[in-house]
C-alpha cells in the first residue's frame, strides 16, 4: 500500500471506499506534522494493507478541514466503513497508531 493524498474533492470517495482509512490532517509549515510523516510511512508498511492512510494539506483543503471539525494540526482521524470512529490531535508513537488500527480492524 502507499499514502494517498486527498483533497476536498476525492475526500468523501476516499474514505468510504477503504474499510479503514486514516486521514492525517496536516500543513507543510507544521513541525510535529513533519514529525508524524515517517511514523505514517512505517505504519504503512507494517500495517500490510489492513488501513490506508490518507493525506489531507488543511491549506490546500480548508473545507475538509473545517467540516470535520480539525482545529490542530496533526489531527488524525480513522474511518471504518465510511464512518468517523477515533480522533487523535498531535504527534504519536507508531506503537498508539498500531493499537488504534487493532481496535478497529
Amino acid at each position: 500500500m502507499s499514502l494517498v493524498t486527498v483533497t476536498d474533492n476525492t475526500f468523501k470517495q476516499t474514505v468510504e471506499e477503504g474499510n479503514l482509512v486514516l486521514v492525517d490532517f496536516w500543513a507543510p509549515w507544521c513541525g510535529p506534522c513533519k514529525m508524524i510523516a515517517p511514523i505514517l510511512d512505517q505504519l504503512d508498511k507494517e500495517s500490510a494493507g489492513a488501513v490506508t492512510i490518507a493525506k489531507l494539506n488543511v491549506d490546500d483543503n480548508p473545507q475538509s478541514a473545517s467540516q470535520y471539525g480539525v482545529m490542530s494540526i496533526p489531527t488524525l482521524k480513522l474511518f471504518k466503513d465510511g464512518k468517523e470512529v477515533e480522533t487523535i490531535v498531535g504527534l504519536q508513537p507508531l506503537e498508539n497508531l498500531k493499537k488504534l488500527i487493532q481496535k478497529h480492524a
